[in-house]
Parts: C-alpha cells; structure tokens; sequence
C-alpha cells in the first residue's frame, strides 16, 4: 500500500504541503488505470500489479490532519499490515530535493504522519520524504509557506523529484527496503 499525503480539492492542489499525493499520483498514473472514490475508505483508491505484486495506492480525501483514518481504514479491508504501507509526505525539514525513506519513525511534527501514526497505533511503517524546504530556518510556523504552490523555479526542481520518487517506490516495492534506500535517498 502506498498512500500519498495531502489535502483534497482544487485549492490545494500544486502546494507543498501535497507533494506525499503528487508522488503517487505520478506513480499510479503510469502504472494503474486510473483513481476511484471509496466513501468508506474516505479515500482515492488505484490498484494494479507492479513487480508482481498487488498494489494499492491511496490518497485520502480527509483534510491532511485526519489522514490516519484512511489509511487505517484501508489497511483494515485490504488486511495490510503496517510494515507493507509506505506513507509519502512532504517535509519542511529537508531541502528541495531531497528524498528520504526511512523504515520507520515519529512524526517530525508532520501532523498527517502523526494522523497515521495515531491510528495505525505505531511508528514502525516505511516513510518516504520529499523535501519543500523551509523559506528562513528560523520561522517556526510555515503553515503558509507549506499551503503555497511552488514557484516556477521549484517546479522545475519538483519534477525530478517525483521521477527519482517513483524509481524509489518500484524499488521499494520489487526489490526491498534497504536497497531503495541505497541507491535512492539523495539530499537534493
């Protein structure tokens, strides 16, 4: 399972704060035939096999905060375990560019991993991080830089995150962990 962490609706999207969504919407438009609503899961859904193995990819329709009520809806039904969800959200802690999956870990005051975390009822689930930096290190409250849309600049930059976001994902998913890690955690 690969949920991709943002906030529904048209005036959300393009933000940083949606960069977890445009990971796996890149990754399941190449792979999937496409997204359908779940009411009970609250939630996008896109299946499909990749690497020989069943994927489902989610992104939550509850606003980032409540994300973890998806995803534990989901894991539920589909009876996948935390060690087999990757959760992919932005983080303001690390550069632009920059891409970190990890095999588990707190929430960095992420309030949608904390979300998942929460009702997932542990820490130990793969993450995958994709920088939007922070605009001066010093503010502590970046709600508005987060809910902004990346500069043209950026979005250059952007793309070739979410290229080397999917390469990790595949990774991930027909090889393992580790080796994703390895050869695709770049600090920018």
């Amino acid at each position: 399972m690969i949920v991709g962490l943002g906030n529904p609706g048209d005036e959300y999207r393009g933000t940083r704060h949606n960069a977890g969504a445009m990971v796996v919407d890149r990754f399941a438009a190449s792979r999937f035939s496409g997204w359908r609503k779940e009411r009970k899961f609250f939630s996008e859904l896109a299946t499909g096999d990749c690497g020989g193995r069943k994927v489902v990819c989610v992104k939550p329709l509850t606003y980032m905060n409540l994300s973890g009520e998806a995803v534990a809806a989901v894991s539920r039904f589909y009876r996948i375990t935390p060690d087999q969800i990757l959760v992919v959200a932005d983080d303001a802690d690390l550069p632009l560019g920059a891409i970190r999956m990890r095999p588990s870990g707190g929430a960095g005051g992420h309030n949608g991993l904390g979300s998942v975390i929460q009702h997932l009822g542990t820490q130990e689930f793969p993450r995958q991080r994709i920088g939007v930096a922070r605009p001066v290190q010093a503010v502590r409250d970046i709600a508005s830089h987060v809910l902004g849309v990346f500069s043209a600049d950026e979005q250059v930059r952007l793309n070739e995150v979410l290229k080397s976001a999917d390469q990790q994902i595949s990774c991930w998913i027909e090889e393992n962990l580790g080796k994703a890690m390895s050869l695709h955690n770049r600090s920018q």
